[in-house]
């Protein structure tokens, strides 16, 4: 078995394209591995700011000699048919087809002989065509070349069991050597195998693996912070950018003007972040500190003295900028910049961002009705006030900020602090990772820009598809669901979705924008689909924590007590809880078991009857004792289940579930329910229909699986 060792060497490829360009490369080169029937033990993809490489282990060095069997059509069958087949296997006449007996039947079978050849050969079909196709989000032509990469090209090293596979691509062949590091190790390297060309590599200044460039960029910071006293602000996304902009990873440690520390924090850290790729520190107490780590690609003979003094001056004129816009946006209030938001477009059938607003405005007044001690004057004036900050010259440099710069400049217009604080939260939660909401006018400030948000994407039939999600529906969805559930908010969504409906003109709809007498979008649609949405986002969030998604579908199936499908996600996630108790439990595994066969037969029945079983049942034509018994106890039962579901005791149902296992398990082993009689078999039908429809209303016992 042989290794493959392939390294494209190319100026710099851009941080944010790398991770995906070398798992795209692996792809690429084991999907024709695969179509040429080659096996392999490993494959790993490594990146550096100037090389792509990929290593795979185990692969044979020939591809030995195949024989394949095919089976045609019948002796005698249509010319067609026959023709079709030779042409599938290659053939040109049947007198190169045996002919064997199946089943005392005569069929025509091609065998079909592949020679084997050198695997070399295949890696050279194979590698040119991956590289050619690999998918750049952007890419470049350079010279007098066509050839289109993400960035020119300097070298190709290829090789298969120690020998060089000859392979080429924008006029650059394969060869045995690679380079070390731009400034500290430019030199040619030659390397024989993967272990040689790593172990070169380091020796020559560049660390292959990511991983281990962005380690040593941690451990060096945290050794230069724990010097003074501080301590290493965590950031894994700028860690991982960083680490793919260096190949000899170098962290040094800058110092901040302290005539600028009276920014607010979270200006000096995007400004360091966004523009420099600098690393906040902190304080033991979480406070920023003047200080920075930016990492350099070199060592230099004066320990990186004069790397940190220019980094301390670009990052001194960044600050300047940045004061200037802090100062500059303090001069106008808040309130003053709200007109401006009538100058950007939300979406162009939605209307603009002044137009949100207002509808911002008006919901969140109204869900503090379901958020306790949320004040309605408060979240409308937070709504009111919670774009503004995008007109601000910081918001525009720093679009980052946006909701956090809202906060301090309503501060600083004397607004009440609640205020202030649903301003920077209002567009929580960004992620999966970041915090919820928890007072109630940012609650209320939340939830309103998210609902209009989806309402109205909805409404005009903007709805994600696929993997596509422009306009981030569905971070939207998980954002309403985490406030309301981690809130414990009793919130009717249906309810909420249509006022939300509601303040949109009548001229939205779904593909155009209709004039003021045309009529409004259905909001049932909207609602039923926007629910449906969310029913997916629950169980995309509930599968983290191990919560069934057919349960959850199967509450979201059932009608909520007071009729109408179920929305209150506290109330289903109480409900989806209890069921997974009681299926847990052996009366549980059983009664979903008699549901399903009860609701079998029943189903059987109905559609050969062309009818619906579930109605009255005739007492006096119960006839066994196992009838009589199941009866009373589904009589008894439907009484307490609709009171236990009434006052949400959720787990007393469940239990008064459990009672009808013992009466119905012996009606199926006592009573034929597809007897002779009619009369007597409508009313047992009935039973069983009655019987699932009871189980219903707890749960919809058909979306459960198992």
């Amino acid at each position: 078995m042989a290794q493959l060792l392939l390294e494209i060497l190319s100026e710099e490829i851009p941080a944010r394209m790398q991770a995906r360009a070398a798992e795209d490369l692996k792809r690429l080169v084991c999907d024709g591995l695969k179509k040429e029937d080659l096996t392999f033990d490993k494959v790993e993809a490594y990146v550096t700011p100037r090389r792509l490489a990929l290593v795979i282990d185990g692969l044979p060095e020939k591809i030995e000699d195949s024989t394949e069997e095919r089976k045609g059509p019948q002796v005698g069958a249509a010319d067609k048919a026959i023709e079709g087949f030779l042409k599938s296997a290659g053939l040109t006449s049947v007198d190169e087809c045996e002919i064997r007996e199946v089943k005392g039947k005569e069929f025509y079978f091609a065998v079909i002989e592949t020679k084997g050849r050198p695997t070399a050969e295949v890696l050279a079909e194979n590698l040119a065509d991956a590289i050619a196709a690999l998918p750049w989000p952007k890419s470049m032509r350079w010279g007098a070349g066509e050839v289109r990469w993400v960035r020119p090209l300097h070298s190709i090293l290829c090789l298969f069991a120690g020998a060089v596979v000859p392979i080429t691509h924008g006029g650059i062949k394969a060869g045995a050597v690679t380079q070390g590091h731009r400034f500290l190790a430019p030199g040619e390297i030659k390397v024989k195998d993967f272990k040689d060309y790593e172990a070169k590599l380091k020796k020559a200044k560049v660390i292959l693996d990511s991983s281990q460039r962005a380690e040593m960029i941690k451990e060096g910071a945290e050794k230069l912070t724990a010097a003074e006293g501080l301590r290493l602000r965590d950031d894994p996304a700028l860690l991982a950018e960083v680490a793919g902009l260096v190949e000899w990873p170098v962290p040094l440690i800058g110092a901040i003007d302290g005539e600028f520390m009276e920014l607010p924090a979270e200006v000096l850290s995007e400004s360091m972040r966004a523009h420099q790729k600098y690393f906040a520190l902190e304080t033991e107490d979480g406070k920023l500190a003047p200080r920075f780590i930016t990492v350099a690609n070199i060592e230099t003979k004066d320990g990186g003295a004069a790397i940190i003094a220019g980094n301390e001056c670009v990052l001194r004129a960044r600050l300047a900028d940045a004061r200037f816009f802090w100062d500059r946006d303090r001069q106008a209030s808040l309130e003053s910049r709200v007109a401006k938001l009538g100058e950007i477009v939300f979406h162009a059938k939605l209307g603009t961002v002044a137009e949100k607003v207002d509808r911002m405005e008006s919901l969140a007044a109204e869900l503090c009705e379901f958020i306790p001690s949320a004040d309605r004057d408060k979240a409308r004036s937070a709504a009111h006030l919670a774009k503004a900050d995008l007109t601000t010259a910081m918001v525009a440099e720093f679009p980052g900020l946006q909701g956090i710069m809202g906060r301090y400049y309503a501060l600083n217009d004397g607004e009440h602090a609640d205020v202030a604080d649903a301003i920077a939260a209002h567009y929580s939660p960004a992620g999966p990772n970041d915090t919820c909401p928890m007072e109630p006018t940012a609650i209320a400030v939340a939830l309103a820009d998210k609902i209009d948000t989806l309402v109205g994407f909805f409404a005009i039939d903007e709805k994600p598809t696929g993997s596509r999600d422009p306009f981030a529906l569905r971070r939207a969805a998980l954002g309403v669901i985490r406030i309301i559930t981690e809130n414990g908010l009793r919130v009717p969504l249906f309810e909420v979705f249509a006022e939300a409906n509601n303040l949109y003109p009548p001229g939205v709809s779904a593909g155009n924008v209709m004039s003021s007498s045309q009529a409004s979008p259905d909001i049932g649609v909207v609602s039923h689909d926007l629910l449906s949405f969310f029913a997916d986002r629950l169980k995309v969030q509930m599968r983290g924590t191990g919560v069934r998604h057919d349960l959850i579908e199967a509450v979201f199936a059932t009608p909520k007590p007071e009729g109408g499908a179920e929305d209150d996600l506290v109330r289903l996630l109480a409900r989806v809880e209890a069921l997974s108790a009681f299926l847990d439990t052996e009366d549980g595994a059983n009664l979903l078991t008699a549901h399903k066969r009860a609701a079998n037969i029943v189903a059987i029945e109905e559609k050969k009857d062309n009818t619906t079983y579930g109605g009255k049942i005739a007492r006096d034509l119960l006839e066994q004792a196992e009838e009589v018994a199941l009866f009373e106890a589904l009589d008894v039962a439907r009484g307490r289940l609709q009171a236990l579901l009434a006052a949400e005791d959720f787990t007393g149902a469940m239990a008064e579930l459990a009672k009808l296992r013992p009466p119905l398990d012996a009606f199926f082993d006592s009573v034929t329910v597809n007897c002779d009689n009619e009369l007597l078999r409508a009313n047992r039908l009935a039973l069983l229909g009655q019987i699932r429809a009871a189980l219903d209303t707890v749960a919809e016992f058909s979306q459960i699986e198992g």
